[in-house]
């Protein structure tokens, strides 16, 4: 059987978003009709909704899929979620690691669906401040938890490669609900987030 990609694009909005980027080009100084440039502005309109397309999934929606009864009581965290986002102040990429955790109270739901809810939020034009408390509320409104954590810890090409140009500051926010607004609770999440177990 033949390859073939599985991704999908709006006409309408491909369509749209081409017009821009050749408009765009063009008044950057470029000829959008080089050799080079010719598909450029299709690329481009395909990449934006695909990094965008969070908009269009639901978050909870996914931790409903894999939700289950579960007499467990005890932390569990996913760590080192890989996220790659979109500054909504420049358009530029922001990337890194999200590691979050909930304590049940009656549901669990699927590991992967931890790291699905990232990539949700993710991929949209973001603040990391926002992206913290969306991952955290999500988990919190659908498995009720007894708490919820999340930590991430990201690069921002905004600052790296424009502005003021430091290309190694990390940017590091944080939300706790419930039982992690205590100090012990949050103090071993951040313990074992950190700790090499591997």
């Amino acid at each position: 059987m033949a390859y073939s990609k599985g991704e999908h694009y709006d006409e309408k909005v491909t369509q749209g978003l081409i017009k821009t980027y050749k408009e765009s080009i063009e008044l950057l100084g470029e000829d959008s009709e080089r050799e080079g440039l010719q598909k450029t502005p299709e690329r481009v309109a395909k990449a934006m909704q695909f990094l965008t397309q969070g908009y269009q999934i639901d978050a909870n929606a996914i931790l409903n899929s894999a939700k289950f009864h579960e007499d467990v009581s005890e932390m569990i965290i996913v760590k080192d979620i890989e996220l790659y986002s979109m500054c909504e102040h420049h358009m530029l990429p922001f990337y890194g690691k999200a590691h979050v955790a909930y304590i049940p109270n009656g549901f669990i739901t699927g590991l992967s669906k931890i790291a699905r809810v990232v990539d949700v939020f993710s991929r949209r034009l973001q603040v990391q401040e926002r992206l913290t408390h969306q991952i955290l509320n999500s988990i919190k409104e659908t498995l009720d938890p007894l708490g919820v954590a999340v930590v991430i810890e990201a690069s921002h090409l905004c600052m790296m490669m424009r502005g003021v140009q430091k290309q190694n500051s990390v940017t590091t926010t944080s939300a706790f609900w419930g039982e992690f607004e205590k100090n012990e609770t949050r103090s071993e999440f951040v313990k074992l987030i950190s700790a090499k177990l591997h």
